[in-house]
């Protein structure tokens, strides 16, 4: 599954973003504290504020729906983050073996994820510091991306610690 950051003009069909938001919500957390609600962004102006929020969030913009995610950051718990992102990675899944293309966006610095809190209707202890776009992919623009492509090898992602041998 890759990042799918430029959609077409279809909407989401309602089944569809249900199917998404179920796959949330079935998320394994810490102690089953769930500290996640989902705030499902349809307005258009809405959007595009929230895409001015993060470096790599302008495909918030023009993506037909985006859901927030509002933490829980104190009941939640350190892992509250952690767990929020399991939600986000099982929505992303949902939406792609549906045949929809996802991408999250990030809130930062803190006076952004703040804003985006305000702009989704969150009020504390509630907070938005990620959102994801979701619709149907259309294919890039012509150009370079800026963001490098291809995986490392996992040689160079895995230390392995065994046993000492004698």
């Amino acid at each position: 599954m890759r990042a799918k950051r430029w959609f077409t003009d279809r909407p989401v069909a309602d089944e569809e973003l249900r199917q998404v938001l179920e796959a949330g919500r079935w998320t394994g957390s810490a102690r089953n504290r769930q500290p996640w609600r989902f705030v499902v962004v349809h307005s258009r102006a809405v959007r595009q504020q929230l895409a001015g929020l993060g470096a790599y969030a302008g495909h918030l913009a023009t993506a037909p729906v985006v859901i927030a995610l509002g933490v829980e950051e104190d009941a939640g718990g350190e892992d509250a983050q952690f767990d929020a992102g399991r939600a986000a990675q099982n929505m992303m899944l949902a939406a792609h073996l549906q045949g929809l293309g996802s991408c999250p966006a990030s809130f930062f610095p803190e006076a952004n994820a703040d804003r985006a809190s305000r702009l989704c209707g969150l009020t504390p202890p509630w907070r938005a510091r990620t959102a994801i776009s979701i619709g149907h992919p259309a294919p890039p623009p012509d150009g370079t991306s800026a963001i490098p492509t291809g995986r490392l090898p996992l040689a160079q992602l895995v230390t392995e610690i065994s046993e000492p041998r004698h």
